[in-house]
């Protein structure tokens, strides 16, 4: 008699993890032709992304956004009473959009035919995966695709506590309460867009970065305006600055902070640490495989996502690299398609990376700072958002496009935009530097008017001195 906990069933491909290198790698996998077999702790495919991260937090940031936008409207004359915010009907809308994204991919993995098992797996050798919590115990499959992402790091001695008062951002999201007093320790994305969602919110926010500056991947001159609006929204932002001690305590999480700061002793009521993240390759059995990993833990793979053991990829967060869904979701096709035989391979020049604050940021390519690091020339081509008709009637005038371009060839390297809708305008930037896009062809394409994107046409100009609405670099 066949004992059900020690089924093993087989599959062409094997999937461990649900998020958006996952899902993109099993459904590409199917599309494919392969039966395929996915593996993940949580009840519905979607993974961090969708339940933890990128979607509730962008759902946020969309009110916060809507709240200035009321809050600001009296300067056109129009008038709003002060936002009241419903928590629970906030937390609500939030659940709302994750359960209706939830569902699409349900109904997309059950479409293509890829079984989905909520559970945990290990490796038991390169062809043999264990299943825990989940109604089968063992998996042979053909190959297998790594995508179990990552994890936020906590401060040294401090750990999240499941209901306590220092959070990383899945503790966040969960939006317990608005606290009064938040201390935020770290200011890239996660810092600034979730620091920037309690403080519209209500708290009196305080942040603190180690380094010098916030942002510190982004160009300078794109990071200011932010940091301009930042300087307004939360109580203080100190750089060059850490958390020297922490103490948590029922009703409030006392601090020492170390650095460019008056007052080191602040008491809160709660602290959201996001100061990075750690790759979730240990206890999933990768001794008894090929795969290799580096000092830090990032499955270490080759351009096709291959791993250290033929039969074995690997995708997303685990890998390391730019932390990003949309990276994650492309290295998923890509493992598929090398399975199923294609010539396909992840050799991306230009991975979009987006701030969701007010402004945004958004850039791609090469960076003015990082061409300077490497004594790369470069013409840097600007237009400011002062001289855009629809930034100026949108009151959102504080803007900039800029282009990184190769002075010989003329060919876009690089772009970044700070201001309105910034995420939604890169991806012109990551077609131009993929393409080996001249100034020109950016220049010539025509763009409507009046419009945001044309922006990106006009810094074009600028650069071949024949901009409209600005005094060309080469007058």
């Amino acid at each position: 008699m066949m004992v059900m906990g020690e089924f093993t069933q087989e599959t062409d491909v094997l999937v461990i993890g649900g998020g958006p290198g996952g899902y993109a790698a099993a459904f590409r996998a199917a599309d494919l032709g392969f039966d395929v077999t996915m593996v993940d702790a949580g009840e519905r495919p979607g993974g961090v992304c969708l339940f933890r991260g990128c979607i509730p937090s962008k759902t946020l940031l969309y009110v916060s956004e809507v709240m200035h936008d009321a809050r600001s409207a009296g300067q056109m004359g129009v008038y709003f009473e002060e936002p009241r915010v419903d928590l629970k009907k906030l937390r609500e809308w939030k659940n709302g959009v994750i359960d209706r994204l939830a569902g699409g991919l349900e109904e997309l993995c059950k479409r293509r035919g890829v079984q989905f098992i909520k559970g945990r797996a290990a490796f038991e050798s390169s062809d043999h995966a264990r299943l825990f919590d989940a109604e089968i115990s063992h998996v042979k499959f053909r190959h297998a695709i790594l995508a179990t992402g990552s994890r936020p790091n906590p401060l040294p001695g401090v750990e999240f506590r499941k209901g306590g008062r220092v959070m990383g951002s899945t503790g966040a999201l969960e939006l317990r309460d608005i606290p009064e007093r938040l201390l935020v320790v770290g200011g890239g994305y996660v810092g600034v867009e979730l620091g920037s969602v309690y403080a519209s919110l209500g708290s009196r926010v305080t942040l603190v970065e180690f380094s010098e500056r916030l942002m510190a991947g982004a160009d300078a001159d794109l990071v200011q305006p932010l940091v301009k609006r930042l300087s307004e929204l939360f109580a203080a932002i100190h750089t060059q600055t850490r958390v020297k001690t922490l103490q948590e305590y029922d009703d409030r999480v006392e601090v020492v902070l170390e650095g460019e700061v008056n007052e080191p002793r602040q008491t809160f009521d709660r602290v959201l640490v996001s100061i990075g993240r750690s790759p979730n390759s240990r206890d999933i059995g990768l001794e008894n495989t090929g795969v290799k990993v580096d000092e830090r833990g990032f499955v270490l793979v080759d351009d096709q996502r291959r791993t250290g053991d033929a039969k074995i990829f690997a995708v997303g967060d685990v890998v390391g690299g730019a932390m990003l869904a949309h990276k994650a979701m492309y290295e998923g096709k890509v493992a598929a398609e090398v399975i199923a035989g294609k010539p396909s391979a992840f050799d991306v020049r230009a991975i979009p990376a987006v701030v969701f604050t007010d402004p945004q940021i958004a850039w791609c390519g090469l960076t003015e700072e990082e061409a300077r690091r490497r004594n790369r020339p470069v013409k840097v081509s600007r237009f400011p958002w002062s001289a855009s008709g629809r930034a100026v009637s949108m009151g959102v005038s504080k803007g900039l496009t800029k282009l990184i371009i190769d002075p010989e060839s003329r060919s876009v390297l690089g772009m970044g935009i700070v201001g309105r809708e910034a995420g939604e305008m890169i991806s012109e930037g990551v077609l131009a530097v993929e393409m080996s896009a001249l100034a020109e062809d950016m220049a010539l394409s025509m763009h409507p008017h009046p419009t945001l994107s044309e922006t990106e046409e006009e810094a074009a100009e600028a650069f071949l001195g024949s901009s409209t609405h600005i005094l060309s670099q080469r007058n």
